[in-house]
């Protein structure tokens, strides 16, 4: 049994100056690894959109009236402020398991032999989109739920999803230039699908923002808008999206297209009915808090749907490209957010 190595002086300094690169330095995570990584960082940002909705739709979204303290007083919930309390700071000290996630990805990122620069920005984007996302939490809060900064909240959680579906998508490839797997026709219908997938989940946001749950049992502003006028615009919207679907599965057995985007398509339409069939029950019965929460967390699945459909018009190169190690002196916390899903 090999001995544990001496810590010396050098060392530490070097883990104090530079953590990440002591690390990477130590350790060599498997390919499954940094897979592994990458998808427990996207499930934990599906689950805490989940997680949140149960916030509103449980009427606890004052359940701690201040931010960042759960009080004036009290860092945590006290048993004075009940259920509603306990609801509220659950989901805050959910995203404390979200920060661990997406630091496991960098970590894992960092780490990997050879180094992929594309991977750990990828990473360090979703730490910044989890901290700025906190933030408007708290002022989601300090504002005493105003139904805008509840749908930027929303909108912001689902840029995370997308770039945490792009890292988990990377992990799996090469970082060799895409090629396309079809042609320019298809693409430009894929992209017209994941605009209307944002332009969908927008309204969706809008519909929350004026029904009737407002997240907490206190008079909370809503939009000033018809309800189910907004809900009747989402319904079409969403079976223009599923039109597109259907039509874009349709084009790529005609061109005998590659399995995996005619499999990612099929996923997305079957999630797609799922969702339907979620969304006009809830209507039809007055809008029940589990089937609502139900809805939500559907949307984040039509959302990562659209974007592998998306995301499997390329392929990479299994093998990565060479990359130089970076040095010791690099920080590895400079990045910045994807421009594009490429």
């Amino acid at each position: 049994m090999d001995g544990v190595p001496n810590v010396t002086r050098d060392d530490v300094a070097a883990a104090v100056r530079n953590p990440l690169a002591f690390i990477a330095a130590r350790w060599t995570p498997g390919p499954g690894t940094v897979q592994r990584s990458a998808l427990s960082a996207l499930v934990m940002s599906v689950i805490i959109v989940g997680t949140g909705g149960a916030v509103r739709l449980t009427g606890s979204g004052l359940g701690c009236p201040t931010w960042p303290k759960c009080t004036a007083e009290s860092l945590t919930t006290t048993s004075e402020m009940g259920f509603h309390g306990v609801i509220e700071f659950g989901n805050r000290m959910l995203t404390y398991v979200l920060c661990a996630a997406v630091g496991w990805a960098i970590i894992a990122a960092r780490s990997e032999k050879p180094y992929r620069r594309a991977l750990t920005r990828l990473g360090w984007a979703q730490f910044w989109v989890v901290m700025g996302n906190a933030i408007l939490g708290g002022i989601v809060v300090l504002v005493g739920l105003n139904p805008y900064t509840v749908a930027a909240h929303f909108l912001l959680s689902t840029a995370l999803i997308a770039v945490a579906t792009l890292m988990w998508q990377r992990t799996r490839e090469g970082d060799a230039a895409p090629r396309p797997l079809v042609g320019k026709a298809i693409q430009q219908l894929v992209w017209v699908l994941v605009a209307v997938a944002v332009l969908l989940i927008a309204v969706g946001t809008v519909v929350t923002g004026a029904g009737p749950h407002a997240g907490d049992s206190s008079e909370v502003p809503r939009m000033p808008l018809d309800w189910e006028t907004v809900s009747k615009a989402h319904a079409v919207l969403a079976w223009i999206v599923v039109t597109l679907t259907f039509a874009l599965w349709f084009v790529l057995k005609a061109v005998d297209a590659p399995k995996g985007p005619l499999a990612r398509t099929r996923d997305l339409f079957l999630i797609l009915l799922g969702q339907g069939a979620i969304g006009y029950v809830q209507y039809f019965t007055d809008l029940p808090e589990i089937l609502v929460g139900l809805h939500m967390v559907g949307s984040c699945l039509v959302w990562i749907g659209v974007l592998r459909v998306l995301l499997a018009l390329r392929e990479r190169a299994q093998e990565p490209a060479p990359a130089a190690a970076p040095q010791a002196k690099d920080s590895g916390t400079a990045g910045v957010p994807v421009a594009g899903l490429r």
